[in-house]
């Protein structure tokens, strides 16, 4: 059976990686950070789930090393069977297609483009580096039960304000985006990482859910109320092309919304 590597396993993502691997019986290493054994061990597939998200403006340095610099370090010493290095969708901001060969535009003065400028910088050490097995996934915006509204994550803050029983939108209900159900991404992973035959590709639903939407799922589901800021903007994001994730793994996403059927009902509700 596989060995796995997670690295960055503390992580939304790299926790739950951590744990439906074990639990489906493989061997997986989640090394401490700053363990220099990771250049010098085996390491079997390797899934790099280290970044920065939110605090990625604050922290710069921090996020070159995470998305660059211990990628590096990997892809020239380490020993591993593969390397599925995870980046982001946010990389097509200002593209006028979003399949994985589509023509990137990025803006190096713009504090916003840090993030997409060490992202695809990782992506090209990745392709550049001369190993075999090295794959990159650009994930979009995952979603699922557990996520951490210090994150910085829209979906996970909205689901706080809505327990406490009034939700404030402060950009336009008819702001879409595309969202990835958390146990989709796990099954795909893995999968990518060890039979993908493609070097980069989009971990997406392929489909786009409007604020409008999470604010009627989030009423019926814990009967907040809801408002919509009066200087709220439109935000749109292109729809992510996912055609090489359903011809290569048949993938069709799960609903988005099913994990929140189970959420508590509050006590209070507040007019707005």
């Amino acid at each position: 059976m596989s060995q796995f590597t997670v690295l960055g396993a503390s992580g939304y993502i790299g926790s739950r990686l951590l744990a439906r691997l074990r639990a489906d019986g493989y061997a997986v290493w989640a090394p401490e950070r700053g363990d220099r054994s990771i250049l010098t061990r085996p390491l079997g597939h390797v899934l790099y789930c280290v970044g920065l998200t939110g605090n990625f403006r604050s922290r710069p340095f921090d996020t070159v090393e995470a998305h660059v610099g211990l990628l590096a370090e990997l892809l020239q010493h380490a020993k591993f069977d593969s390397l599925l290095y995870l980046s982001s969708t946010r990389v097509y901001q200002g593209a006028e297609r979003t399949d994985e060969d589509a023509p990137l535009t990025v803006l190096p003065g713009n504090p916003s483009y840090l993030y997409n400028l060490t992202k695809l910088t990782g992506e090209s050490l990745c392709r550049c580096s001369g190993r075999a097995g090295v794959r990159v996934a650009r994930l979009s915006n995952v979603v699922g039960a557990g996520m951490d509204p210090a994150s910085g994550n829209l979906i996970a803050t909205l689901l706080q304000d809505s327990r406490a029983g009034h939700v404030l939108l402060q950009s336009a209900p008819e702001s879409a985006k595309d969202y990835i159900h958390i146990e989709d991404v796990l099954d795909l992973l893995p999968r990518i990482a060890v039979e993908g035959q493609a070097s980069i590709y989009n971990v997406a639903s392929g489909n786009q859910t409007s604020h409008a939407q999470w604010l009627q799922w989030l009423s019926a589901s814990t009967g907040c109320s809801h408002a919509v800021q009066s200087d709220a903007q439109l935000q749109t994001f292109a729809p992510i092309d996912v055609t090489r994730l359903q011809e290569e793994f048949g993938f069709v996403a799960r609903p988005i919304f099913d994990w929140l059927t189970s959420l508590p009902k509050v006590q209070i509700k507040y007019e707005g």
